[in-house]
């Protein structure tokens, strides 16, 4: 009893700590993939208590998140506060999840350095507030976990259930879990009943898959996505060399990106240190055997200190890496869009690992890398890359969301109705009020993107171009310096820059009505000349 109220106490700490500094950002209107999906496959089942959406193409996910939404707008009324506030209580639960792993394999001291780092992270924080499926299945991958390594394979069997049901791609855990516990020797001298036991509860959590993909496939004829979506995410993804970058994006995205390098590489420098206290200490403890037995730790952290236990964090680490290396592998086979949010099941177990590795470093020093790291991912929050990113990786999605307010209320302004060409997601946030931009819809003419290529077969009847940064491209470009690169993008990852607007301007002889900008970001308007109209 008093161990679950100190971890509903760490809970509501964390919920009140992150929607204290997510409170500017929780009456934004939806952002991209939340209003071209998730938001209405949530509101089909707030309304009708429908799994598999209606009013969106179906694209086969598992719907835990969809019905948590709906439920919680029964609760407090559909609003754009309440589906952020219960993401971010799910980001609080992520965060507490992660500090008990971290007291079970380490002290108290790395779990809340894990816990803060993983909360400040940029990546972690944008996605707190954020309508998509990749925090919920990174909280319960994170309590699967803490379950496995505990040795509680029921709950385990509940985490990981829970963990496909927010999304299917969390099934990867299952055959680490396996080999885990294999790995233990669970079962193998224990008898028959154990080895039932350990492969009831390691394959229970794929039932509810299993039922969930015959349903589907009564529902819509597939068994997950449609006919589109299987082409853009897996048909066209099998390529070797693009497998191959994509391995490349996702290792960069996870060790690199957003300041995690400074983690990554003292990490490696804690194991070097380590290893190398653990040599001097091997020959200066025992000149006979030339090794050192230690009751508590063969792990030093923070030099004569060693409060890491061998059992539990050296099968953490070996859980990790095998999770990471599944998702990784997982990630650059299937899925057309490098997204960093994929990765987020894992994330919570890289930076509980990183800082047990860093922490192996003098103590003074371990605090001021940890210290530093946490800064900069503060200022990550703002600071965006010298090459272009999902804007979701950091608070850039406010920003577009604040243009595309910004815009809306002009367009909604303009007198006669006015036809108004433009590109998805702004098409739907014209054209749907529940999203939050509009009282009321908009005439649109849709367009697929604005790289050349899609601008090409430009409609001509049109009143009004609502063009906008779609993608972000900064103005020194480090991708333009590398064309093999650049070319590589193109070819896998369909990366194209945007049109020239001058070369629109000239073609539909077009007239700036208005700009907004902000932070690099952009939106311009134009209306046809008066000759033309």
């Amino acid at each position: 009893m008093r161990s679950f109220l100190t971890a509903l106490l760490a809970l509501l700490t964390a919920f009140l700590a992150l929607l204290l500094l997510h409170l500017p950002l929780l009456r934004l209107p939806y952002y991209w993939d939340e209003a071209g999906y998730y938001i209405p496959a949530a509101l089909d089942f707030y309304r009708s208590w429908s799994l598999i959406p209606t009013s969106t193409p179906p694209i086969g996910h598992t719907p835990l998140v969809m019905i948590y939404l709906g439920l919680a707008w029964r609760v407090f009324g559909y609003s754009a506060w309440a589906a952020r506030g219960a993401m971010t209580l799910i980001a609080a639960a992520t965060v507490t999840a992660l500090y008990g792993l971290g007291r079970r394999v380490a002290n108290r001291e790395i779990a809340l350095w894990s816990a803060l780092l993983l909360s400040v992270s940029p990546l972690f924080f944008a996605q707190s507030t954020l309508v998509h499926l990749d925090l919920a299945a990174a909280l319960f991958t994170t309590l699967s976990v803490f379950f496995l390594l505990g040795d509680q394979l029921w709950p385990f069997a509940l985490a990981a259930s829970l963990a496909i049901l927010s999304k299917e791609t969390a099934a990867v855990l299952l055959p680490v879990a396996w080999l885990f516990a294999w790995r233990k020797g669970r079962g193998v001298s224990a008898g028959p009943v154990s080895r039932l036991t350990l492969l009831v509860a390691v394959g229970a959590p794929l039932l509810p898959l299993v039922a969930w993909a015959f349903y589907y496939h009564h529902a819509t004829g597939y068994w997950t996505g449609n006919r589109d979506y299987l082409a853009y995410n897996l048909y066209s993804t099998l390529s070797p060399v693009r497998v191959f970058f994509s391995l490349l994006r996702r290792a960069y995205e996870l060790l690199i990106g957003g300041f995690n390098w400074l983690l990554t590489a003292c990490a490696l420098a804690g194991v070097w240190w380590g290893r190398k206290q653990r040599t001097r200490d091997s020959v200066l403890g025992n000149p006979d055997s030339g090794e050192v037995r230690k009751p508590v730790s063969s792990i030093p952290c923070h030099g004569s200190e060693s409060p890491l236990k061998p059992p539990p964090w050296r099968s953490f680490i070996f859980l990790t890496a095998g999770l990471v290396a599944v998702y990784l592998l997982l990630l650059s086979l299937v899925g057309g869009a490098i997204l960093p949010r994929y990765l987020l099941p894992v994330v919570p177990l890289f930076y509980l690992a990183t800082v047990g590795m860093v922490t192996r470093l003098p103590r003074m020093f371990a605090r001021l890398v940890l210290t530093v790291t946490a800064a900069a991912f503060v200022c990550a929050w703002f600071i965006n890359p010298p090459y272009p990113f999902p804007f979701e990786d950091n608070l850039a999605y406010a920003d577009f969301i604040r243009l595309h307010e910004q815009a809306a209320q002009y367009l909604e302004n303009q007198p006669g109705h006015p036809r108004i060409l433009t590109a998805w997601p702004a098409t739907d946030e014209l054209t749907k009020p529940l999203l939050g931009y509009v009282r009321s819809p908009l005439l649109v003419v849709p367009v697929q993107g604005f790289a050349p290529q899609e601008c090409a077969a430009v409609p001509q009847s049109f009143d009004l171009l609502y063009l906008y940064s779609r993608k972000w491209e900064p103005p020194r470009n480090w991708v333009e310096h590398f064309p093999g690169w650049l070319r590589v993008q193109g070819r896998y990852f369909d990366y194209h820059p945007q049109i020239e607007q001058h070369v629109l301007i000239a073609r539909y002889h077009l007239r700036l009505l208005a700009q907004m900008e902000r932070r690099g970001q952009w939106v311009r308007i134009y209306g046809k000349a008066q000759a033309d109209r």
